[in-house]
């Protein structure tokens, strides 16, 4: 971790899968910084709100919201790239064992 700087983009690669759920959780919220996945959620995130179905119930309007799809997945293999900051830099150190981090 220390080897990395600010700003530089990082390729992180899920080696085996964690027991504990927490960190699980953890490696897809950082899963979650890439750029390409950021996208599909703002964009999951737009349709959604688009398809929302509001409804009339004793004179307010009542909303179905749609269930979220599952966009990133913590499994064996999954890549991603993302930019190194030194506020994930504690996330990532949790999370090392499980994840092969090398500078793209």
């Amino acid at each position: 971790m220390t080897s990395f700087k600010p700003g530089q983009t990082i390729k992180c690669t899920v080696t085996s899968k964690p027991k504990s759920d927490n960190r699980a959780q953890t490696i897809e919220r950082l899963m979650r910084l890439d750029p390409a996945s950021r996208r599909s959620l703002k964009k999951a995130h737009r349709v959604r709100q688009q398809r929302l179905n509001v409804y009339n119930r004793g004179n307010r309007d009542w909303t179905s919201r749609e269930i979220c799809a599952r966009i990133v997945r913590c499994e064996v293999g999954n890549t991603w790239t993302m930019r190194f900051d030194h506020n994930i830099a504690t996330d990532l150190a949790a999370v090392a064992t499980y994840l092969k981090i090398e500078a793209a």
